[in-house]
């Protein structure tokens, strides 16, 4: 392990990329509107268009959301403790990804479960 993790500098970081991810919502939610007023007054709205804007919004809502769970994590005193197994996250893995709460074989793990999940749903 390289370090202590300065909380500070990282609660700083996810401060930060929350506001960037805000502003980001903001404005895809107002591309959003203008699709929907193209519909409504009768212009063709772009759909592929549309749904790629609903894509990037519920993929930042998610980032957002986790980000809101590690600042949570800091309050509570559990940052860079693996939310599943209580394992000590390494601090590269924070570096790369702050808002982490799964230690790195953890969250392979999730992933996998949750691929075999969709998997197991789709029909045949």
């Amino acid at each position: 392990m390289e370090g202590k993790i300065n909380l500070e500098r990282e609660k700083a970081r996810l401060m930060q990329e929350k506001l960037q991810i805000e502003q980001e919502l903001e404005k895809l939610r107002e591309n959003l509107k203008s699709e929907f007023e193209l519909d409504i007054n009768g212009l063709s709205p772009d759909l592929y268009e549309r749904d790629k804007i609903v894509a990037l919004i519920e993929s930042l809502e998610f980032r957002r959301t986790s980000i809101e769970r590690a600042l949570k994590a800091i309050e509570k005193g559990t940052y860079g403790i693996c939310e599943r197994c209580g394992s000590e996250i390494d601090p590269a893995r924070l570096e790369a990804r702050p808002d982490a709460t799964l230690c790195l074989k953890c969250q392979e793990e999730v992933e996998r479960l949750l691929k075999r999940r969709r998997t197991e749903r789709e029909p045949l």
